[in-house]
């Protein structure tokens, strides 16, 4: 009894000093948003934007947000650490099986790209999705190179937290495996609600996919994998979007 109420208190430290508190946020911007005079898809949320107007101190700021960001994914690993047990091994994040999990990330990637970027675009269209603004890519030389970086902190912050700590502890606590991939979809869904309904709906489809990959498979990798070319693709891919497509990506006018 002690063990599991001390797991449920880990759970919840961990939640809140991560996802969790990204999701309250998340909840909290969506309610601002819908309560805003304007509509839902005359709104705009900036990703990955510049931190300063000085070139170092921006490349400075982002780099910083990057090695910090990681410090979760630390912390998780850390507590799933045991005598015995590699916790890398535990969640399978290694690079046992590097030509399969790549594989079958790119499967992935086949599997949720091509109907996330629809439903984005579905959303916008109906108005319940808002518009978002990418970094320019041409800021600076090391633009893609931190996007790079920014993509691959969400990717190892997402699914070794969202994934495999949550669906270790939970498994510890005897939730069973669709309660533990339901929960765990919804709140991939809910910290991503700040984008919209559009967003919500494609990120709790995309989390419930993983959840049952991560059940099949029990590894973390493919699924890092997968959504390091997602975001890879939305952050460095999405400006060319908007150029080619602005009816459909472009922010609104303010």
């Amino acid at each position: 009894m002690e063990s599991a109420v001390r797991s449920r208190i880990e759970v919840g430290i961990v939640l809140a000093l991560s996802l969790g508190a990204s999701a309250v946020y998340s909840v909290v911007s969506i309610v601002g948003r819908l309560t805003d005079d304007r509509p839902l898809g005359d709104q705009s949320a900036a990703i990955n934007q510049s931190r300063s107007t000085r070139e170092w101190l921006d490349f400075t700021y982002q780099f910083l947000d990057v090695v910090f960001g990681l410090a979760v994914v630390a912390l998780a690993l850390y507590l799933l650490w045991r005598p015995g047990a590699d916790p890398f091994r535990r969640i399978g994040l290694d690079l046992t099986r590097p030509a399969r999990d790549v594989a079958s990330g790119l499967l992935l990637v086949a599997a949720i790209g091509v109907p996330g970027l629809a439903l984005y675009a579905a959303g916008r269209a109906l108005g319940v999705t808002v518009a978002v603004v990418p970094a320019p890519l041409d800021a600076s030389w090391w633009t893609i190179p931190i996007l790079v970086l920014a993509a691959l902190k969400a990717a190892l912050v997402e699914e070794v937290i969202v994934v495999g700590y949550l669906f270790t502890r939970l498994r510890e606590l005897g939730v069973g495996p669709w309660a533990t991939i339901v929960s765990s979809a919804l709140l991939r869904g809910t910290y991503h609600l700040y984008q919209g309904f559009g967003p919500f709906a494609g990120n709790v489809a995309m989390g419930i996919v993983f959840g049952w990959c991560y059940t099949r498979w029990g590894r973390t990798m493919p699924l890092v994998v997968a959504h390091w070319v997602l975001d890879m693709v939305s952050f460095i891919g999405y400006p060319l979007a908007l150029a080619w497509w602005p009816g459909l990506f472009a922010a609104p006018e303010a």
